[in-house]
C-alpha cells in the first residue's frame, strides 16, 4: 500500500514515515501541495495523509486539486487538523477529504484510522453481510446482531446503519444520506437525526459519530 504525506515540517514528515513504514507501508513525501500533486499523478497513492496549514497552496485547496484529477478517484485523503481549527476541517470534508486527525499526532491512533480507511480501498462491490467489532448486520436478511443479540431496527433504521457500517470512518454528508437511505425522497435535518437517536438507544452511543456542520460516520 502507497501513502504519500505531505507537510510543511519536517520533523512531522520523519515522524510519521518512521512510524508508517514500521508498518509495511510504501511512503513517499512532499513537502508542500504542488509537489503533492506531482507525486500523487506519479505514484497513485492509497492514501494521502495531508496538512492542512501549509504555505503557497493549503490543505484544502490541494485536496480540491486532487479530487479532479481521474486517476485518483479511488485514492483517500486524511487531514492532519490542529484542535482549533474546527473550520479547516468542515472545509477539508466539503472539499473531499475522507477524515482527519488532530495535532498533536498519536502514532496508535494515527494507524488505527489509516488501517481503517484503506480497508475501503481493497473491495468496492457491496457486501451482504458486514461485522465490526460487536456488531453483525445481513443485508439479504435484515438481521442486526449487538453482542450475539437480535437488535430489531425499523425499516429506515436498518438501512441508515448499514450504509454507514459499508464504509468505516468514511464521512457521509447529509446530502449523501438522504440520496442514498431515502432515494431522495424529500426529508430534513430532522428526521435523520431522530433516526440515528433511536439508532444509538439500541446499540449505544459508541459507534456512530456526529460530525458537527457536515454529517455522520460509523466509528471505528
Amino acid at each position: 500500500m502507497k501513502i504519500l504525506i505531505v507537510d510543511d515540517e519536517k520533523d512531522i514528515l520523519e515522524f510519521l514515515s518512521y512510524n508508517l513504514q514500521k508498518e509495511g507501508f510504501e511512503i513517499f513525501t512532499a513537502s508542500n501541495g504542488s509537489a503533492a500533486l506531482k507525486i500523487a499523478k506519479k505514484e497513485v497513492p492509497n492514501l494521502i495523509i495531508l496538512d492542512v496549514m501549509m504555505p503557497e497552496m493549503d490543505g484544502v485547496e490541494t485536496c480540491e486539486r486532487i479530487r479532479e484529477i481521474d486517476a485518483l478517484d479511488s485514492t483517500l485523503i486524511l487531514f492532519l487538523t490542529a484542535r482549533s481549527e474546527e473550520y479547516s476541517e468542515l472545509a477539508g470534508f466539503s472539499a473531499g477529504a475522507d477524515d482527519y486527525v488532530t495535532k498533536p499526532i498519536k502514532p496508535k491512533l494515527l494507524i488505527s484510522r489509516v488501517n481503517a480507511l484503506l480497508r475501503r480501498s481493497q473491495s468496492k462491490k457491496e457486501q451482504s453481510f458486514i461485522e465490526i467489532e460487536e456488531l453483525k448486520i445481513d443485508k439479504d436478511k435484515h438481521l442486526l446482531l449487538h453482542k450475539g443479540k437480535v437488535v430489531n431496527l425499523a425499516r429506515k433504521e436498518f438501512s441508515l446503519l448499514y450504509y454507514l457500517m459499508s464504509v468505516p470512518a468514511k464521512v457521509f454528508t447529509r446530502e449523501e444520506i438522504i440520496s442514498n437511505v431515502w432515494q431522495n425522497t424529500f426529508v430534513g435535518d430532522r428526521t435523520i437525526d431522530v433516526h440515528i437517536r433511536k439508532i444509538r438507544e439500541k446499540i449505544g452511543d459508541k459507534y456512530i459519530k456526529t460530525i458537527k456542520g457536515v454529517g455522520y460516520k460509523f466509528d471505528v
